[in-house]
């Protein structure tokens, strides 16, 4: 994978990985909204297609932003976890919904989120510890 980058510029290199939409929702879907299965993650509003959630799935864990387990009560069915990498794309995320919420509620029926109206930091923070506690109660077979 690491002669798959345009140039050398960081900015440029992170797109790579992340800068298209799905990937991006995706992460979204995993820190914000806490979802953990293919199943789960195909039933977001934006509705991507399963090869499309397939092939990013396994550019994101390729990348190692997300990591493929099982979990002990269902052997059967996969679930993806951030790894601290990925959560670290936390400010970006939170970023991109604050001037999201600020900027394109005139042309877009904006969703509230709640707690996006306080400051900044906190946000991350909550977004943060909210997921790191989600993983704490995860039971996962090694």
């Amino acid at each position: 994978m690491k002669d798959n980058f345009r140039s050398g510029c960081p900015i440029a290199s992170t797109l790579d990985i992340i800068g298209d939409k799905w990937s991006l929702l995706i992460l979204r879907d995993m820190l914000l909204y806490h979802k953990l299965t293919f199943k789960e993650f195909s039933s977001s509003d934006e509705q991507i297609a399963p090869s499309i959630l397939s092939s990013r799935l396994k550019l994101l864990a390729s990348y190692e932003l997300i990591t493929k387990q099982k979990q002990a009560n269902n052997k059967k069915e996969n679930i993806y976890l951030l790894t601290e990498k990925a959560v670290e794309l936390s400010s970006i995320l939170i970023d991109i919904s604050i001037w999201g919420d600020k900027h394109l509620r005139e042309f877009n029926q904006i969703k509230d989120i709640e707690g996006l109206n306080l400051e900044r930091s906190l946000i991350i923070s909550t977004v943060k510890d909210r997921y790191y506690s989600l993983m704490q109660n995860i039971n996962i077979i090694d």
